[in-house]
């Protein structure tokens, strides 16, 4: 009955345009870290994600502001406020990993870092294809749940390349470097963290679906 009666009430459709600026924003940044792991121009694309990391904070304090002052909001403010902090989660952990380059002035990256650079961009735009169809979920139910789908397995190579990616290190430098072990290591993760963030994204596209339809 509720689910019935709030479809007869006006919404605040602002937020669905808040939440695709900000979709763009992170697709943004992902394909600054892809270009940033091939090494070339690095702080460049650094400088990159970093101004689109602060555009994107931007979007999130406005969403969070207009729960606050809104009425009636498309779903549920909890929903809202979890989906735009996780979307955030994703851009700022592409932040941290700008912080760990710059911080050892790492100047190459391995070609399964590489690899990684290009699962996040895929991630990052199936997150941007889903969030527009939440504007209306139940006739876009089976294109969001397929999408969060498409995300699990993306994360799943993620997690595969992680894996390989520490395995490789070990073999390289792990008897004779430990230094470059370990800073290789911080950057697979925090690259397999980033995929991570979007999986989040895409559980809170899946909670919004089941609730709304």
């Amino acid at each position: 009955m509720l689910g019935w009666f709030r479809k007869l009430l006006p919404r605040e459709d602002r937020f669905f345009d808040l939440f695709e600026r900000h979709s763009r924003t992170t697709v943004g940044g992902a394909e600054a870290l892809q270009q940033l792991l091939q090494g070339n121009d690095i702080e460049h694309w650094c400088k990159r994600i970093v101004d689109l990391e602060d555009e994107a904070d931007h979007i999130t304090a406005e969403v969070l502001l207009a729960v606050r002052r809104s009425f009636i909001t498309p779903f549920d403010r909890g929903d809202i406020k979890d989906l735009i902090q996780s979307m955030d989660d994703a851009i700022d952990m592409m932040h941290k990993t700008v912080k760990t380059v710059r911080l050892f002035e790492r100047k190459e990256f391995d070609p399964l870092m590489q690899e990684m650079g290009g699962v996040i961009v895929s991630a990052a735009k199936l997150v941007a294809e889903a969030i527009p169809l939440l504007a209306k979920v139940g006739s876009n139910t089976v294109r969001l749940n397929a999408i969060a789908e498409e995300v699990m397995r993306v994360e799943s190579r993620a997690d595969d390349l992680h894996e390989q990616g520490l395995k490789d290190l070990f073999r390289r430098h792990g008897a004779s470097d430990a230094m470059a072990y370990l800073i290789g290591s911080e950057i697979y993760g925090q690259l397999e963290k980033v995929v991570d963030r979007f999986e989040d994204v895409a559980n809170e596209i899946s909670g919004i679906v089941i609730e709304n339809v």
